[in-house]
């Protein structure tokens, strides 16, 4: 069997999605696990059980009881949801797990690396959030309790994967009061929990955020070809009709990239300075041939 080809494409996607995943593993493995802010998640999780089965069992440490967890939840998920665990989201735990144990091999760190409890706060949700931002972004998981809440959705009457997530996520963070007898360390967990779901939807808008383009011109083959062959996209385009000369113009719709909006912007400028643009932000885009990274 002819094996084929990488794509730029898969090429661009598969260096996101690892970006992503070294993110969340440095996050998670620097500044959240050392504070012990367990803010749900599987690696929340594991900083609550490290405090119970590290003294008996010295070498599982948070990394090690993180691999455990997901490893079981991959087969439990397979178990139960069958296709519905993708070997993208076996991908990503097993990468996860394996580059925190790599850092622990590099790099050992048992206790937080500043005294700044905020500072570090404020670098793990960075780090954590824009890793996850970036994973969903990719449209795979990190699995984790997102098995857990596909889980509870498919054999419970809860049908809202968001709150099942959040239902399982709260419980490991409030638990952190009750573990560290800390009510510092408990606060910081729950702020965590809320904050990263705000900093996750903020930065996966900002990653998909496009631009609409309407271009009014009286010379519409000036730039239509540039669309077409330098930025490789389409457009719609009809005839329209100046409400104060009463002249006749062409309309060119089109999205693009942020990068790509700007060359065609400077484009216009250079080939058709009578053009009339209008440029949007969205950050919402359907339809074929959309959606590449």
């Amino acid at each position: 069997m002819k094996l084929k080809k990488p794509t730029r494409k898969s090429v661009k996607y598969w260096i996101a999605l690892n970006i992503g995943i070294l993110l969340m593993a440095a996050g998670t493995y620097f500044f959240k696990a050392p504070n012990k802010f367990a803010f749900g998640g599987i690696s929340g999780l594991a900083i609550v059980l490290c405090e119970y089965v590290t003294p008996l069992v010295p070498w599982l440490g948070q990394p090690e009881i993180t691999a455990i967890i997901n490893v079981l939840l991959l087969i439990v998920g397979f178990i139960f949801l069958g296709r519905g665990c993708s070997l993208k989201t076996v991908y990503c735990t097993l990468a996860y797990s394996g580059e925190m144990e790599l850092m622990q091999l590099i790099y050992r760190v048992d206790t937080p690396l500043t005294n700044e409890l905020f500072l570090e706060f404020v670098l793990t949700m960075l780090l954590t959030g824009a890793g996850s931002a970036i994973i969903f972004n990719c449209k795979a998981s990190s699995g984790g309790t997102d098995i857990i809440a596909l889980i509870i959705k498919k054999y419970t009457s809860l049908q809202d994967v968001g709150l099942a997530l959040l239902i399982t996520d709260f419980a490991i963070a409030f638990s952190a009061f009750f573990v560290f007898k800390d009510i510092k360390v408990g606060l910081y967990s729950m702020l965590g929990l809320f904050t990263k779901s705000f900093l996750i939807d903020g930065v996966i808008e900002s990653i998909a955020k496009s631009k609409y383009m309407m271009i009014i011109t009286p010379h519409p083959e000036t730039v239509a070809p540039f669309i077409l062959e330098g930025l490789h996209r389409s457009y719609t385009s009809f005839k329209a009709q100046g409400g104060y000369s009463g002249e006749e113009r062409t309309v060119l719709v089109t999205v693009c990239k942020k990068m790509e909006a700007f060359k065609l912007k400077m484009k216009i400028h250079n080939v058709d300075p009578e053009a009339f643009v209008i440029l949007c932000d969205t950050s919402e885009i359907m339809g074929r041939g959309w959606g590449d990274l």
